[in-house]
């Protein structure tokens, strides 16, 4: 894939999220959708300053429609309102894949190519002024190469005329809970940046 550094091609100035939802419709591009319940498209203030993407839904996201509402999406309300100071309204959260992957397994090569479209155009969409990539599979997508969170996480990126930024994945953190320093360290980062 290539990248996405520089000019954004393909963007449509003026569209929606409304308008890529609709298009979007009752997805059936890639084999996900024989085991979904529902489409999980994105929400939040379409104005964001700050977007979170995330890897692809899970098992809670999946049955509700909405996206990290789980034990993670708890922890990432907790960023979103503590260290970062805002609310989960004033925020758009939204993830790569809009379907869940079988048992929550990593997402393949050919699903992640048929929905990173819409992700792209979300974002597009938005303009926000910081992107934050949720672990390895966003980051990874929207740089367009195989990359290591471990080694690039807080750490800034310009992407398509907006800012990315990279942490790790609240999952990671339920499973990993001494990387909540270097979190901590991000979230600052980051509240630094929207401040300025």
């Amino acid at each position: 894939m290539p990248s996405l550094f520089g000019e954004a091609p393909g963007r449509i100035e003026g569209e929606t999220l409304k308008q890529i939802q609709d298009n979007l419709g009752e997805c059936t591009r890639c084999k996900l959708h024989r085991g979904r319940t529902h489409i999980v498209f994105g929400e939040g203030n379409p104005k964001a300053q700050l977007v979170f993407v995330g890897e692809a839904p899970g098992a809670d996201e999946d049955a509700q429609g909405r996206p990290f509402v789980g034990r993670a999406g708890q922890l990432l309300t907790k960023w979103i309102e503590g260290p970062l100071g805002m609310k989960r309204g004033d925020v758009y959260i939204c993830n790569v894949l809009k379907c869940r992957p079988p048992g929550n397994r990593t997402p393949e090569k050919d699903e992640v190519d048929t929905c990173s479209p819409f992700l792209i155009r979300q974002l597009d969409a938005i303009r926000p002024k910081l992107i934050c990539c949720l672990g390895a599979v966003a980051l990874q997508e929207l740089l367009g190469k195989p990359v290591s969170i471990g080694r690039l996480r807080g750490q800034f990126f310009d992407w398509r005329g907006m800012k990315m930024f990279a942490t790790f994945h609240p999952a990671y953190l339920l499973r990993n809970p001494h990387a909540d320093a270097e979190v901590q360290l991000d979230l600052r980062k980051m509240r630094q940046f929207l401040a300025d």
